[in-house]
């Protein structure tokens, strides 16, 4: 991308996992009326689980996640007990008996569960809610918290796809962000899994990151390749040390600005598709014959919490400290604290510490926001009438003009379409539509 653009456009938006965003949820939406709309769960809806552990043997210095350190294992097994009985609550709440097409373990890392606790809490899970054959279970791994004995119990348990965190494979890297994950310690982790039978493999590298330069980025692609992912996303460092403390560690420095976060971002991406990956939206690739690449071509790839999916359930219930659901009324989201967390569960009740209730126009922006972010085009006239609205989005259409004189986008016949050149500023593009951005509290991270 050229500097100029890069300058012009580049500022700090929102990554629309989910629209409207995070920052926007109001403590008005409560337990009792997550009771209501879990009550309204259609049978005939599909369901997607997600579960967050909220706990790591370090703390890596880049981290944006929800998670603690811990160096006991008492905390966790404490934990363990309130997902089983969040589990129960959150199924007592259903009505019907929807199928469940989708689940995945987030963090934190969720390897550090016992394998025995893992096995119990799936085991749980299989008996509230109905799995189909083509249920797919994810987890998130650390490799260096993997041993045999866990990716042997991950298969049991009926997991399928594993995605492994590597951000980076050089040494002085991995120092500046405390993270020292020898190349070999993943090569293992990935040998266990695909012996376990769990031949699903994403990796997550990240550009962006402390005294990382172009060379450091290509050589992580190179060496990721070697070990045959079918997935890997790429991930811009977001610094935002009001949000996460511990990234004040991180010499700031040794930070790269934007035309080298750009050249690392494009080396990445110039490396992956010779390799024969695919890009996906913003920030994954995947082979061809991938299903992450089979849904772009359909026009069926999904974006949620978890990023680019093939996940097509219409809810998506969130267990755990932190955790997000979101359903066709709005979006929940749990207690953020272990303490209020635990204390609703022992009390009976749902931890729901706040949410958002949508509204028509809600739905139909955030259907804008997701066509644009997963195929880079809004049929804006089709999309509003597919909600029964007349919304034209002039404002919006006036407010892009100056992008499209650029060449980042196009506009014709109330089509909008992100060009090639226009692609890296994908969020920023997407951010016009965004009615809360300027309206709340809420500082983000930078566009590339």
């Amino acid at each position: 991308m050229k500097q100029r653009l890069l300058e012009k456009y580049e500022s700090p938006v929102p990554r629309y996992t989910s629209y409207p965003t995070a920052p926007h949820f109001q403590p008005g939406v409560t337990a009792d009326t997550y009771t209501g709309w879990l009550a309204g769960v259609d049978k005939d809806e599909t369901l997607s689980l997600y579960f967050h552990v909220p706990f790591c043997q370090e703390m890596c210095w880049y981290c944006g996640c929800h998670t603690k350190v811990v160096k006991r294992y008492g905390p966790i097994t404490k934990y363990a007990g309130l997902l089983n009985r969040e589990i129960g609550l959150t199924a007592a709440a259903l009505t019907t008996d929807p199928a469940v097409v989708h689940v995945h373990w987030g963090g934190g890392t969720p390897t550090m569960l016992s394998a025995d606790d893992f096995s119990r809490l799936m085991d749980t899970v299989r008996d509230h809610f109905r799995f189909t054959p083509t249920t797919e279970v994810a987890v998130e791994i650390d490799p260096r918290t993997l041993d045999r004995d866990m990716a042997l119990a991950l298969a049991a348990a009926g997991v399928n796809r594993a995605s492994l965190g590597v951000q980076d494979f050089n040494a002085h890297v991995q120092e500046a962000i405390n993270r020292i994950q020898p190349f070999e310690v993943t090569e293992q982790a990935v040998g266990w899994l695909r012996d376990a039978g769990i031949e699903a493999i994403n990796f997550d590298l990240m550009y962006g990151l402390p005294g990382q330069t172009t060379e450091d980025v290509a050589r992580s692609v190179e060496l990721a390749h070697t070990l045959a992912p079918n997935r890997l996303a790429l991930f811009g460092y977001a610094h935002v040390p009001w949000m996460k403390t511990h990234q004040k560690l991180i010499d700031t420095d040794a930070l790269a600005g934007g035309p080298e976060r750009m050249a690392q971002a494009e080396t990445a991406t110039r490396e992956l598709i010779g390799l024969g990956y695919r890009a996906i939206g913003l920030d994954h690739f995947a082979l061809a014959d991938d299903p992450l690449s089979i849904a772009l071509d359909e026009g069926s790839l999904k974006r949620n919490f978890q990023g680019y999916t093939t996940d097509e359930g219409q809810t998506l219930l969130g267990f755990g400290v932190s955790a997000i659901g979101s359903l066709p009324q709005g979006y929940v989201q749990n207690e953020t604290g272990n303490g209020a967390y635990g204390r609703a569960i022992e009390a009976g009740t749902l931890p729901i510490a706040r949410g958002i209730e949508l509204t028509d126009d809600d739905r139909l922006r955030r259907a804008v926001i997701e066509r644009l972010m997963c195929g880079l085009e809004a049929d804006l006239k089709a999309l509003a009438a597919n909600f029964g609205m007349d919304e034209t989005f002039a404002p919006e259409q006036a407010a892009l003009a100056e992008m499209v004189g650029d060449g980042l986008a196009e506009i014709k016949d109330g089509v909008l379409r992100i060009t090639d050149e226009g692609r890296p500023l994908m969020r920023t593009i997407a951010a016009v539509f965004d009615r809360y951005l300027q309206t709340g509290a809420g500082r983000h991270s930078r566009a590339v």
